[in-house]
């Protein structure tokens, strides 16, 4: 029996529906509708597992297709070989869901896994153009402070399944409890303010996008966040300037031009700096970090970047690519991978007005790609951070879906550790966001501006902050193979 062009069709809309819901789009609602319809083409019984496949391939591409249309400007190989490899993933889950005879309860599991396991394979994951995020600006992100993103995809899979049933009576009990969850969720514990507030300056030094460091003069971006940076004066009574990722690139940041700059703003300001620098290594290597400048122009601390973006700060089996005549010169030099923890401490604030109990502050840092993975934000959290700042550059890709994606996700790494997030960028989007997911002066893309904020500090855990995601997946697994074996054995031998 060959699959009909109508549930080829409406596959794909389910995708596309998915998509949508998804930033810049951001047409939430449209994720339930478009897990409804594709459960409502799955449904039919005279389907083979090898249908549900290509029908779940299929919902997947028209889903990352645009949604991950970002990675064009990263690799476009890249971009085609992810887009049909994540989407395959779903097409298997969908086709062992349908060995199952409680499909609608499986296939939302096993759909949920398949995004862990995307977000952690490969090469680290890809954890962007998911279901969580398209849900970060409604009323589900709540959810975060229990379970993290996988719970809410998990919860917009099974509305969706349950929603394209035929009515039953047991269905509103089982929507009843789902919409019990948000409410425990909404409830749940989320930290609490300490009392401190760190006055923060996020500099956006603004600029031209669609940019790349090679075709770029690294000298003119500096230029463009100190004309920022001098619009802030000594009255402004500022206790933390953060610049974003990699705004410097040098040699050395210890005798760079760069530090003696950062130094008279630091003494100007009475304000200690936080800065993005890239430094040499050794010409085919380089570091990527997020460094403290006091205000006598003393480095008392640096966080170097753990999670590379895969083909843009580093090129994986570079030897075996270029054999093959890859252009892996695109990504002439590699990044090293920090192994720190996700931290900062600021140390000695000394603003008069700085309302701080000790007058030292930890802060939970994600460099730019970081922010997509939820361990990241836990990790600095666990280890006493306040505070979580995000510095990045998405500069170099066209358009804002990467940035919009982006700012999505500080919503929900906001939420799911009940601490404010700091997000800065050179050409947008920087933003400040509280503990709800709420954000607040959001800049526009290549527009120069400093945002000033009087930041809360804020200690105590959410559920999420203290389990971490290991018990979701643990729990999704133990669940799907539960139910798997029982139908095997069932069928009769």
């Amino acid at each position: 029996m060959k699959i009909s062009a109508t549930k080829f069709r409406n596959a794909f809309v389910a995708g596309a529906l998915i998509a949508l819901s998804l930033p810049p789009w951001g047409w939430w609602p449209l994720a339930f509708v478009g897990v409804a319809l594709f459960s409502n083409v799955t449904r039919d019984q005279s389907l083979i597992a090898r249908q549900h496949f290509v029908l779940g391939t299929v919902m997947g591409i028209s889903w990352f297709l645009p949604g991950m249309a970002w990675m064009w400007f990263l690799t476009s190989p890249g971009y085609v070989i992810a887009v049909l490899l994540y989407a395959s993933m779903h097409g298997a889950a969908a086709a062992i869901a349908s060995r199952s005879s409680r499909r609608e309860v499986v296939a939302p599991l096993l759909h949920t896994l398949v995004e862990a396991l995307r977000f952690s394979f490969p090469f680290g994951g890809v954890p962007l153009a998911s279901i969580a995020i398209g849900q970060a600006a409604s009323p589900l992100a709540n959810l975060a402070r229990l379970g993290g993103a996988l719970l809410i995809t998990w919860f917009v899979f099974r509305v969706g399944f349950l929603l394209s049933r035929q009515p039953q009576r047991r269905r509103p009990r089982k929507l009843a409890a789902l919409v019990g969850l948000v409410i425990v969720a909404l409830f749940a514990p989320h930290g609490t303010n300490n009392g401190e507030v760190l006055r923060v300056a996020a500099v956006q030094g603004g600029g031209p996008q669609g940019t790349l460091a090679a075709n770029t003069n690294s000298r003119d971006v500096v230029e463009r966040h100190l004309a920022a940076t001098r619009t802030i004066t000594r009255g402004d009574n500022i206790d933390v300037v953060i610049w974003p990722e990699n705004v410097i690139d040098v040699d050395s940041f210890a005798t760079s031009r760069e530090l003696s700059e950062i130094t008279s703003e630091a003494q100007r300001l009475n304000a200690q700096f936080v800065v993005g620098v890239t430094e040499s290594v050794r010409d085919r290597y380089f570091t990527n970090a997020q460094i403290v400048v006091n205000t006598s122009g003393v480095v008392t601390d640096r966080y170097d970047k753990v999670r590379r973006v895969p083909f843009g700060e580093y090129m994986p089996y570079r030897d075996a690519l270029k054999s093959l005549g890859a252009p892996v010169n695109l990504v002439p030099r590699d990044a090293l991978a920090g192994t720190g923890r996700a931290k900062l401490d600021l140390v000695g604030l000394n603003q008069p007005s700085a309302n701080l109990i000790s007058g030292n502050v930890r802060l939970s840092v994600l460099i730019s790609w970081e922010v997509f993975f939820s361990g990241r934000a836990h990790e600095g959290v666990q280890d006493g951070a306040k505070l979580i700042i995000n510095p990045t550059n998405g500069s170099s890709y066209t358009g804002t879906i990467l940035q919009s994606q982006q700012v999505a996700s500080s919503r929900l790494r906001a939420i799911e550790n009940g601490r404010w997030l700091v997000q800065v960028s050179p050409t947008g989007f920087s933003a400040i966001v509280d503990p709800s997911g709420q954000v607040y002066q959001r800049t526009s893309v290549s527009e120069q501006r400093v945002i000033i904020y009087d930041v809360p500090l804020r200690s105590g855990d959410t559920i999420y902050s203290r389990l971490g995601e290991r018990p979701i997946i643990l729990l999704l697994v133990a669940i799907s193979a539960i139910l798997l074996l029982a139908d095997r054995r069932r069928k009769p031998a």
